[in-house]
């Protein structure tokens, strides 16, 4: 069964989410609480909880600040949105005294957790990240029951995940075309909507 894990300790936490509340939809909220449940799955299915390179808060901070780039401060910014939700996850550790390599680390994992075959080659911590996030939407979710992902969408609903992540992603992307470069995420989202073309983007479970 997976279980949303408890937060870290420290009093920061929950004021981080808190932070992601008033930051983003409830959806992406929704989104980020399962994908930090997932990778914290995939910490205990790889074997991973001694690894070297296990730290339960990065884990924590990356996995539910990893769409921070879809809030409207993240809208505002010329990045891409998983560049600009880097950049804004890592304003809001130093804020707190989070110390630079933790935060660095949760930058790359957030900037690139949309980049599959690179993120899954830079550590540990991109790697659950962007596997954590792809389980959400069924991707290489064998592993996960039909029964265990119905009890975390009880906790968790998912409030039109797929359909709300794409029209915000869309969105800033027809605001700013900077935000779409070429062989992003938000490139492809954008051309697949122009063509009238489905995404191949999994759906085990619906949006």
């Amino acid at each position: 069964m997976i279980t949303t894990p408890a937060t870290p300790a420290e009093p920061f936490a929950r004021a981080t989410l808190d932070f992601l509340r008033a930051s983003v939809s409830p959806a992406v909220v929704n989104h980020s609480i399962r994908a930090y449940a997932y990778a914290e799955f995939l910490v205990d299915r790889w074997d991973a909880r001694g690894h070297e390179e296990y730290d339960p808060r990065a884990v924590f901070f990356a996995a539910v600040l990893h769409d921070l780039g879809l809030s409207d401060a993240g809208a505002r910014r010329p990045d891409r949105f998983e560049v600009a939700g880097a950049d804004l996850a890592v304003e809001h550790l130093r804020d707190h005294d989070v110390d630079a390599g933790t935060a660095d680390l949760v930058w790359e994992a957030i900037a690139l957790h949309t980049s599959t075959g690179i993120a899954h080659r830079r550590g540990l911590l991109c790697r659950l990240v962007a596997a954590g996030t792809a389980l959400d939407f069924g991707a290489d979710s064998e592993a996960v029951t039909d029964e265990v992902a119905a009890d975390l969408h009880t906790r968790y609903p998912r409030l039109d995940t797929s359909s709300t992540l794409h029209a915000a992603i869309v969105g800033q992307a027809r605001a700013l075309p900077a935000k779409a470069p070429v062989g992003s995420l938000a490139k492809y989202l954008l051309k697949t909507d122009e063509l009238g073309a489905p995404t191949d983007i999994p759906a085990r479970w619906g949006d």
